[in-house]
């Protein structure tokens, strides 16, 4: 596609621009670039609202795992604002009963001031197993929680838990869309970025080599050239 089109970045949880930093200047040639705000609400629906309420008219739409589960969201709302659709490393399942369990005790810790405790147990599942003890990768995720914070870590916990099973709305995306995953995704690994290209008509599939949950920071050359090619076919 030759004329400009508009992006919507959406982070993850307890994530930060700093999620994109390698993709906003070569996205940034395509089109003017946003990073959505998704640390005020405690609802996805109110979450999509805010984003919806300051994002372009028609728009590109990225969203990397609670960002995906807010793309689907606002779909829901205004999928004819939605020109292209991205998910990367992310679900269109609801919680199992385990995840429950696990985001209602994170969120006790944050509510008790030990959010670096969540920090210190999540981050050995973001990442591929080679990058554990990634000294700089570890930097830029602690920097990115603490611009978070724990208030907002605890609005975006009570939202992902209260989101609905996107599965059924699959069938109707018709927009272009791009599904990303690292192939050693432990949180939302491949089979269930399958699950999502299969459900939508056309989508294409791109499994990222040596790369885990955080695939943007961890293999950001691989992401962004995939996500050129998908604005710009």
């Amino acid at each position: 596609m030759s004329e400009s089109l508009a992006t919507v970045l959406i982070p993850g949880l307890l994530a930060s621009a700093r999620l994109y930093a390698g993709q906003i200047p070569p996205l940034w040639r395509v089109g003017p670039v946003t990073i959505a705000d998704h640390t005020r609400d405690d609802s996805m629906s109110a979450i999509a609202r805010r984003i919806l309420a300051t994002a372009p008219p028609r728009f590109a739409l990225i969203g990397l795992s609670m960002g995906g589960y807010i793309a689907f969201e606002i779909l829901r709302q205004a999928p004819e604002r939605i020109a292209r659709l991205a998910l990367l490393d992310t679900s269109a399942r609801a919680d199992a009963a385990e995840q429950t369990a696990m985001r209602r005790a994170q969120m006790t810790l944050a509510s008790q001031g030990r959010l670096t405790e969540v920090v210190a147990q999540q981050f050995p599942r973001l990442v591929h197993r080679a990058r554990r003890s990634d000294a700089a990768l570890r930097e830029v995720f602690d920097l990115m929680a603490g611009e978070v914070g724990a208030a907002a870590f605890i609005c975006q916990q009570t939202a992902i838990l209260g989101r609905s099973d996107s599965r059924p709305m699959l069938g109707s995306i018709r927009c272009p869309t791009l599904v990303l995953v690292g192939d050693g995704d432990e949180l939302t690994p491949p089979e269930l970025a399958a699950e999502i290209a299969a459900g939508i008509d056309g989508a294409r599939l791109v499994t990222v080599p040596q790369c885990g949950h955080l695939s943007t920071l961890e293999q950001p050359q691989e992401v962004t050239r995939a996500l050129l090619e998908w604005l710009q076919a």
